[in-house]
């Protein structure tokens, strides 16, 4: 009796699938787009309208559901039964983590992060290197719905190569590292670590001259693109190669960031809490700090007022705190009362002070903020909640920067474009049933009220959590004063 087939699905490069070792045709641009969409999202069930977007990103044709489960039926006599199952809104692509070598990279760089921290540098570079000559080119070149999932795969990418070129470095391996940072900078001019990365390497390697020479070219390239000047580090750096300060010839002792500082903004939770199974169990899949799932780090919670969105927000955040370990933000945004967006400068500022940095060193400008901002959360594992977002450009702007962060955002606007762009999770919260209702009002009503009160408080508040907390407090506020004689 035979056995199943095995598959490689190879999508660091050009997609390419291998079944028993025998790559299989794949021509059809929408087929290509469907397969690859699954695949980013292996064992997790993908909406036929995220399918949708991924094949015409944004134009797509009134027959598009027909003509995705044409796709999809084609895909299925091309890698044989049981690879893609139907499932509510869409379709599963079921896959061995390893077998796919997008999982198999963010795998090998979380082992590598972990050897780092433990202070194993050479066995760290070894693993980011087996990671990343997985990479055989760049993903998705073609396929336009697709375009922001390859934009967090390449800083993925670039993130291993920095980590990785910055232990050899600290390995005394300057000189080998120069050419590929001369490269690296090419690629990615605006990256200020990668050029820092070049000029530390350039001066351990005796070139004082062209160190000095990169943070000039650096400072003109940056000015004549975007008007900056170069951020606080590499003019430190700077500095310290102009005043030849012994410390640079010395690697750090430990890749640890002393006194960094650990937010924890979360509001405490609303008691009790009842239901909601489903919903929790989604956002475990969908949040989970996983390096072998393909997760896109942002669920939106949506739907009416009442129905326990920020309740759900926080159930889940408190119960993940050991997630993030780098802290959690919190921001009420229903306190941005301006149109413009002028308030989030206010958040940004209070998320920056949580994050460590000092007031005198919060930037004036927005940008620069954003741009501080997405530096001090770029290394991290942090959570953050945007609690009563108004629409997409609101989340957008606070979006944190790291692979390794997580944002839960609430909001009565679906945020379809937020969705769309960013790839995020969404749950529409519903009114609670029936019997989690009374579950609800059980807990809240005293036993003296009467089993007829709190029949009347679940009927009245048609399952709003909102609505039977507040009938539930005028039921205990009508009821008479006990005496205090018996």
């Amino acid at each position: 009796m035979m056995g199943a087939p095995s598959f490689e699905f190879r999508v660091l490069g050009p997609l390419t699938v291998l079944k028993d070792g025998a790559e299989l045709p794949m021509s059809a641009n929408r087929e290509l787009a469907i397969l690859a969409c699954l695949l980013l999202n292996a064992n997790r069930v993908m909406s036929v309208e995220r399918l949708i977007e991924a094949v015409w990103a944004g134009s797509a044709p009134r027959s598009a559901w027909r003509q995705v489960a044409i796709c999809v039926s084609r895909l299925r006599r091309t890698l044989g039964a049981g690879v893609i199952e139907t499932s509510s809104p869409g379709y599963l692509l079921r896959a061995a983590p390893d077998s796919i070598d997008w999982v198999r990279f963010k795998a090998l760089v979380a082992q590598a992060r972990g050897h780092a921290a433990s202070g194993l540098r050479e066995q760290a570079v070894q693993v980011l290197r087996e990671a990343l000559a997985l990479w055989q080119g760049n993903p998705f070149e073609d396929i336009r719905g697709l375009r922001y999932d390859v934009a967090r795969m390449a800083e993925s990418r670039l993130e291993a190569l920095e980590t990785c070129l910055e232990l050899e470095i600290e390995l005394g391996r300057h000189h080998q590292v120069i050419p590929e940072l001369l490269a690296l900078v090419a690629e990615s001019p605006f990256r200020e670590r990668v050029r820092a990365q070049l000029m530390l390497a350039q001066y351990r390697a005796g070139r004082r001259a062209e160190a000095l020479r990169t943070y000039q070219e650096t400072r003109r390239y940056l000015l004549d693109q975007i008007g900056l000047e170069p951020g606080p580090a590499l003019r430190r750096l700077h500095e310290q190669i102009l005043r030849d300060e012994s410390a640079l010839m010395r690697p750090p002792a430990h890749r640890t960031v002393p006194g960094q500082v650990v937010p924890c903004q979360l509001p405490p939770q609303v008691l009790p809490f009842v239901g909601r199974e489903e919903e929790l169990a989604a956002m475990n899949a969908a949040l989970r700090p996983d390096p072998e799932v393909a997760v896109p780090g942002v669920t939106v919670l949506s739907g009416p007022v009442g129905v326990g969105k920020s309740t759900l927000a926080l159930r889940w955040a408190h119960s993940r705190i050991d997630w993030f370990p780098d802290g959690q933000l919190y921001a009420d945004m229903t306190e941005l009362t301006t149109a413009d967006g002028g308030g989030l400068e206010a958040v940004l500022d209070r998320f920056l002070r949580a994050l460590g940095v000092a007031g005198a060193d919060i930037p004036a400008g927005r940008a620069e903020k954003l741009a501080l901002y997405r530096s001090c959360t770029a290394r991290r594992r942090l959570l953050v909640v945007l609690d009563g977002v108004r629409d997409g450009d609101q989340a957008r702007a606070l979006l944190p920067g790291g692979a390794g962060c997580r944002v839960v955002i609430t909001s009565t606007d679906p945020l379809d474009d937020l969705v769309a762009r960013q790839g995020a999770h969404r749950e529409f919260l519903r009114p609670l049933p029936e019997a989690a209702a009374r579950e609800l009002a059980d807990l809240l009503v005293d036993t003296a009220a009467g089993a007829q009160a709190v029949s009347d408080l679940v009927a009245t508040s048609c399952g709003s959590p909102l609505s039977l907390r507040l009938g539930a407090a005028r039921l205990q506020s009508r009821r008479p004063a006990r005496s205090g004689y018996g």
